[in-house]
């Protein structure tokens, strides 16, 4: 169970992360990345940031991407959050594929 100082900083990451990665998908042309959850361990020290990626087919490579940047975009989140945060947690980036998963569901659903 998270506590309500990880859920306050998770959520301080999820809108910098999402400003930072609206900036990041502009230079990838035709592509949108969403951050959907941030987890923040207990120690405040590692960041399990969940990405929804559109168009879901080149997901694997977009996030090797991100994974490549992801000292760039810690760096970019530090700036961002000096005043708020002592020390910037490191970022584990995963997929979130929900959307694909509910999507899915839909057309069995529908046969």
């Amino acid at each position: 169970m998270e506590t309500t100082r990880q859920q306050k900083i998770g959520r301080l990451l999820e809108k910098e992360l999402s400003d930072i990665f609206l900036i990041y998908a502009r230079n990838i042309r035709g592509t949108m990345i969403s951050v959907t959850k941030v987890n923040v361990s207990p120690d405040l020290s590692i960041a399990h940031v969940n990405l929804s990626f559109f168009p879901s087919e080149n997901a694997e490579e977009m996030l090797q991407g991100v994974k490549a940047n992801g000292k760039n975009i810690r760096f970019e989140l530090g700036n961002r959050v000096r005043h708020q945060l002592r020390i910037v947690p490191e970022l584990n980036f995963h997929i979130d594929d929900t959307l694909d998963y509910l999507e899915r569901i839909d057309e069995l659903l529908k046969k």
